[in-house]
């Protein structure tokens, strides 16, 4: 019997030290201590120095709580964007940022320590503030650095220090220095809980059930009937008259001081019972639904145009009720007569400021009625509405009462209602100086992925208003300013009180400007000047990081070549920063942008911790590794809402598997190949091989 050969030991069979399992929950965080120690990040920096720079400027996230999944698909798109310009000959560095002022920061720190001014120091407030935020910072940069996105994490950019903060000021300064900034008193989004005026860009839509009621405005003046007698051609039928109106907002009735009506609009007297009502004819049908009316007669009509000047009676108050004419008038619902509340509504302050009739100012920063508000003293806007029904009810005034459930605005902060307030506030012009104009012309230079961002910005900058930059809040960057007491004028100095204070704040942060005794920098004329002490709306913050961190960092080249965010920063970042370049540099503060969709679960629902389909980036981590995430990442189509699950994220690590044991196979393959030594001539190679590189060759490039 012969010995047993080895066949094995005579092949050259695949062989590779590289093992079958990943690992990856457990062997990431050993990659990346090594990367962090090996200083990886700036060894980059250093081999592309003097490289063509491309600069991805990042949106800061909010430092507050933890990172979800929306977090994690944002930073892995731009790691993967500055990875592959690195790669591609590209001095492309990273610098991570964190939006840390504001209202939510604010209310964290007094459910531990109080109210600022009542129950602690404004001083030793925003210090607690401050650490407070830095915390979540770390929390966020770790979760960051655990997906593996390559960045100056040493060295991040925080609105919150101190030279950051001074060079908000000073673009508040520029922006003010050339024209856009302005003071006016008009209606905002108001925060009865925040206490705090808000802008567009921190408003989100939600489901409100409210009171939807009709009530009639007796004309009861004979000089008055003699004028709708005039404009009606007869006031045929019997009982009084009454113009009717509609709205779901009952606790803005004693505000009101007009009607509004369309002057095109065709107007209908109607006999409904024992009263003539005056509403829109295009709405009668809808108007007889809602006031149950079997039977209603049209005994005469008009245009709008005609009711111009009539005044008519305020339900249950003694004030006059005219009757303006409104562009904002529609037959979309309602009834045709508005009423009308310059308080309490854009379109109402405008068609009031146009026939002089100023604002009420009933309502105190926290929504309650003031003490002289005949009825409703002390009462809150949330809670007011019953007490008005009750009140038109008793004057016979309350011609129907429902109840409608209808999007409504909320403060995407405190997920609380909003009203509108009319109250004195800080606006960046849109209209002063061409500003809104300059901005839509600017849009067009840039390049927008996918195409359709650059009509969804369009469309939020046409429907934009002057923005509402100043906040009543104690946590911010300070609106620096002096104004005159008597004119309300700028100091004439004001760019180098400015550079003055902007100096002091990178010294010791925006405390010094409200330590600030204002005869240190105005000296004898400080008795005739008020220091501004509202803060910035903390989308001035972000919005300004072309001018704070971008212009004042050497790596970083102003514009960016790219802004890449969620679709959301449309009314957003992408708005913000875009309307403060133009108001400061007068262009846009990047060349391209790109927007990502939101993340979904498998039936198309959005991720909300009461539904129950949260998909937390850390617990994926734990389980599956960070590269998988990213691997789910890559794969998807980010330009649309992006669906994910527990299943689709585990075939998502199937493919990974199958990627690695590919790269697995080939390495095996190629176990002792020198290339010095082994390498074959292309031409000598077969035609099958010459044809599988081509392939190869194609796919890469």
């Amino acid at each position: 019997m012969t010995d047993s050969i080895d066949y094995k030991t005579t092949l050259n069979l695949p062989k590779t030290d590289f093992p079958m399992r990943a690992n990856l929950a457990q062997r990431e965080p050993a990659m990346l201590k090594q990367w962090q120690d090996d200083d990886l990040y700036q060894h980059i920096r250093q081999a592309r120095a003097g490289c063509e720079k491309y600069i991805l400027h990042d949106g800061p996230p909010y430092a507050n709580g933890d990172i979800h999944l929306g977090h994690a698909v944002n930073k892995t798109l731009k790691d993967i964007v500055i990875k592959s310009k690195t790669l591609s000959g590209f001095d492309a560095p990273y610098i991570p940022g964190w939006d840390c002022h504001g209202l939510p920061i604010e209310h964290n720190v007094e459910k531990k320590i109080g109210k600022a001014g009542v129950k602690v120091e404004y001083s030793k407030f925003r210090q607690k503030c401050r650490d407070y935020a830095m915390r979540q910072v770390e929390g966020q940069r770790k979760d960051f650095v655990r997906i593996g996105v390559f960045g100056d994490w040493d060295n991040p950019y925080l609105t919150m220090n101190f030279d950051v903060e001074a060079n908000i000021i000073r673009a508040i300064g520029k922006i003010a220095e050339n024209g856009h900034l302005v003071k006016g008193y008009k209606p905002v989004y108001w925060s009865v809980v925040g206490g705090s005026a808000l802008a567009e860009a921190e408003v989100e839509y939600q489901d409100k059930t409210s009171f939807s009621i009709d009530v009639a405005y007796p004309v009861e003046d004979k000089d008055q009937l003699a004028v709708l007698d005039a404009a009606f051609g007869g006031l045929a039928g019997e009982g009084p008259i009454n113009f009717l109106i509609w709205t779901t907002t009952p606790w803005t009735i004693p505000s009101s001081q007009a009607i509004s009506v369309g002057s095109d609009l065709e107007y209908s007297l109607v006999q409904a019972g024992s009263v003539k009502l005056i509403c829109g004819s295009d709405l009668l049908e809808s108007v007889a639904q809602r006031l149950e009316l079997e039977e209603y007669k049209v005994v005469a009509s008009c245009q709008g145009a005609a009711l111009e000047n009539i005044v008519a009676q305020h339900p249950f108050y003694g004030r006059s009720i005219p009757v303006l004419l409104g562009d904002h008038v529609t037959t979309d619902a309602g009834t045709g007569c508005v009423h009308t509340a310059p308080d309490h509504g854009l379109d109402d302050f405008a068609v009031s400021n146009k026939y002089g009739i100023s604002t009420l100012n009933y309502i105190l920063d926290n929504g309650v009625f003031k003490d002289d508000v005949e009825l409703f003293a002390g009462q809150h806007v949330y809670k007011v509405d019953e007490a008005v029904n009750q009140v038109l009810t008793d004057h016979g005034r309350l011609m129907s009462c429902g109840k409608i459930t209808h999007s409504y605005a909320h403060c995407w902060r405190t997920k609380t209602p909003l009203i509108y307030r009319a109250t004195p506030q800080w606006f960046i012009s849109m209209e002063q100086n061409g500003l809104l104009e300059k901005a839509k012309s600017a849009i067009k230079s840039v390049d927008w992925h996918p195409e359709w961002g650059e009509a969804r910005i369009r469309g939020m900058l046409e429907a934009s208003p002057d923005w509402c930059i100043s906040r009543q809040r104690t946590w911010g960057v300070p609106i620096a300013l002096f104004v005159h007491k008597q004119t309300g004028e700028l100091h004439s100095n004001t760019a180098d009180i400015i550079e003055q204070v902007a100096t002091l704040v990178e010294q010791s942060g925006m405390d010094a400007w409200y330590d600030l005794d204002a005869a240190e920098l105005l000296g004898e004329e400080a008795d005739n000047y008020q220091k501004v002490t509202d803060t910035l709306d903390v989308w001035f913050d972000s919005g300004v990081t072309h001018a704070s961190v971008i212009g004042a960092r050497d790596e970083l080249t102003y514009p960016a070549d790219l802004y890449l965010e969620g679709s959301d920063q449309h009314r957003g970042w992408f708005q913000s920063s875009l309307k403060t370049a133009i108001a400061i540099n007068g262009t846009a503060p990047y060349k391209a942008v790109l927007t990502h969709g939101f993340t979904v679960d498998e039936n198309g629902r959005k991720m909300s911790k009461s539904i129950g389909n949260v998909v937390s980036p850390q617990k994926v981590i734990n389980e599956l590794g960070a590269d998988v995430l990213r691997l789910w990442v890559a794969s998807a189509d980010f330009s649309a809402e992006m669906t994910v699950s527990d299943e689709i994220l585990k075939r998502a690590g199937d493919s990974y598997r199958r990627i690695r044991n590919t790269a697995r196979y080939f390495l095996s393959n190629i176990d002792g190949f020198d290339p010095q030594k082994n390498l074959v001539e292309h031409s000598d190679l077969l035609a099958l091989d010459r044809w599988a590189i081509d392939c190869a060759s194609q796919l890469q490039e």
